[in-house]
Order: structure tokens, then C-alpha cells, then sequence
């Protein structure tokens, strides 16, 4: 009987500590139902409001997630700014000088801050601003998960090597997403965020000068804003999508069949390659593209979260408590 009661006890303590690793590793879109339930509204109106006085916030907010989750996973890492001490992802090559955003993040965090003190991660407050970006520029919803904790270090050398750049093949652009767990599908999906924001001419340059795999018309359009020597208009801007630049649409995927991709990265998507295929089904069916982005969104938003007591909640997202 004694060896029974050893062995009850064992089993039990063994199932509540699944119980706890359970419930502390995992997302749940409810995460902060009782803990916070003013972070939906509170983030969904500063959103619309930065949106509404700078259409490309959407797409800033959007491309500030997917560059947040490839480093070490959606742990709000992105946000922290560099000190003395500690050095962040914001200097990185593809980051420098080109993310946008922080502002509207450090909004919704006060606003948080006051509501609902200590309970909300900056990683969590990225995730739904990205969402409520999409909508307002009407794009689908979706149910976000929550329960990420922010992370007490950043990596710029991973910034470095695991965000894809503007000249990527379609081969890199594969082996990048694949090295955080997303499919092919997931990749020409996540691509089509490029229906909404803007590049500039340092960008897109070699791609409407060099490559050959470009509407003859397009390239010359956007020379037009694009000197071709370097150093000369880098930052002039052009739409990533040449039909609906701060509409959420399948627009982004009919402009590469007709060669009007405005990166190198764009137009290799379409470009007689596995890829190809799916870029003709998005720009034939938007609810497709609509339904596999979400599916992309959602399992990017799952890339190695801090959860339970691991990380930390900011008090500002710019730096560790």
C-alpha cells in the first residue's frame, strides 16, 4: 500500500508540472481576458489613428513583426534600442535606416501601461498592431495568439544573416523561411504583405537597371525616380505595389505576372520557378491569398515565443527593465 501511495504521489506531481509547463507554453489568443481585456480597443484605435495620418504605418508596423520573429523568434528583440552597453538589430543592414514604426509601439505600450501596468509585452502589443494593420488596409482578420514574454537580449549578427534582402533569390528567399519553419506556400504568401508600403531607390535600383526579368515600360517608369548612379537619390520612394499601394489586396501578385515586380526578391516569385504556381493562384483568387497568409501570419507568430517566466514585460519597449 505504501509503494501504491509513492507511486499516486509521483504521478500526480508529474501531471501538474505538465499542467504548469502546459499553461505556461503555450498562446492563446484570450491570454489577457481577465489580466488586461482594454488591450484589443486600446491598440485597434491608436493603430487606425497612426494610419489614418500616415497611410505606410501599416506596412511599417507589418514589416517590423516579420523582422522581429526572424530573429530569435517574435520576442520584441526588434525594438531595443542600442546603448553603450548593449548593442541591438536596429543597425543591422536590413534594418538600418529603413524600419518604421517604434513610435506608434511606444504609444500603445503607455496607453497599455496606464490601463493594465506590467501585464502586457511589447512582443504581444507588435503582434496585434501588425494585425490591426492588415484590417484597416483591408486586409482578413484573424485571432492572434498571446502570452509572449520580451526578450532580455538582441542579435545583430542574426539580423544580418537570417532576414532575406532585396536582391535574394528565390532560392535564398526558400532556405530563409525554411530555416524558421515556413513552407514554400508560407513564403509566396508572407510575400504578398509587399501589396501595401513602399521601398526606396537603393532597393530597387540594380532590379529596374540590370535584370532583364522586367517590364521594359515599368523599369523605365521607376528610373524615373531612381538615378542610376549610387549615392544619388537613395532614398527617393517608390510603391511596392504598382496598383494599390496602401490597400491590402492580391494586386502585389498581378503586378508579377506582368513583370512589374518592383525588388529583385519580388519578381524572382515569378520567374519560372516552383513559385511561379502560386503566384498565379493568388492573383486569380484574393480569399486564397487572404486564407494562406493568415495561415503564414499565424505560424510566423509562433517562431520560438518567450513564454512563462522566461523574458520579461517591459516597461519600455526600447529597453530591458
Amino acid at each position: 500500500m505504501a509503494e501504491y501511495n509513492s507511486i499516486s504521489k509521483v504521478i500526480t506531481i508529474l501531471f501538474l508540472l505538465f499542467l504548469l509547463e502546459s499553461s505556461s507554453g503555450q498562446l492563446d489568443p484570450n491570454y489577457y481576458y481577465s489580466s488586461c481585456p482594454q488591450i484589443s480597443d486600446i491598440v485597434k484605435t491608436t493603430v487606425e489613428s497612426a494610419i489614418a495620418n500616415d497611410a505606410r504605418l501599416g506596412a511599417s508596423l507589418l514589416r517590423l513583426f516579420f523582422h522581429d520573429c526572424f530573429v530569435n523568434g517574435c520576442d520584441g528583440s526588434v525594438l531595443l534600442d542600442d546603448t553603450p552597453t548593449f548593442t541591438g538589430e536596429k543597425t543591422a543592414n536590413p534594418n538600418n535606416g529603413s524600419l518604421r514604426g517604434f513610435e506608434v509601439i511606444d504609444h500603445i505600450k503607455q496607453a497599455v501601461e496606464e490601463a493594465c501596468p506590467g501585464v502586457v509585452s511589447c512582443a504581444d502589443i507588435l503582434t496585434i498592431a501588425t494585425r490591426d494593420s492588415v484590417v484597416t488596409l483591408g486586409g482578413p482578420y484573424w485571432d492572434v495568439k498571446l502570452g509572449r514574454r520580451d526578450s532580455k537580449r538582441a542579435s545583430l549578427s542574426k539580423a544580418n544573416k537570417n532576414l532575406p534582402t532585396p536582391i535574394s533569390s528565390l532560392s535564398t528567399l526558400t532556405s530563409k523561411f525554411a530555416a524558421q519553419g515556413l513552407s514554400l506556400k508560407d513564403m509566396v504568401a508572407l510575400s504578398g504583405a509587399h501589396t501595401i508600403g513602399k521601398s526606396s531607390c537603393v532597393n530597387f535600383r540594380s532590379h529596374v537597371y540590370q535584370d532583364s526579368n522586367i517590364n521594359g515600360f515599368f523599369a523605365n517608369f521607376r528610373q524615373s525616380v531612381c538615378p542610376p548612379a549610387n549615392g544619388i537619390g537613395d532614398n527617393n520612394l517608390a510603391p511596392l505595389d504598382l496598383q494599390t499601394e496602401t490597400g491590402f489586396d492580391n494586386s502585389y501578385f498581378q503586378n508579377l505576372i506582368m513583370f512589374n515586380g518592383l525588388l529583385h526578391s519580388d519578381q524572382e516569385l515569378f520567374n519560372g520557378g516552383p513559385a511561379d504556381s502560386l503566384v498565379l493562384l493568388y492573383s486569380t483568387w484574393q480569399d486564397s491569398f487572404f486564407e494562406d497568409f493568415v495561415e503564414g501570419m499565424i505560424k510566423m507568430g509562433d517562431i520560438r515565443p518567450l513564454t512563462g517566466s522566461k523574458g520579461e514585460i517591459r516597461k519600455n519597449c526600447r529597453k530591458i527593465n
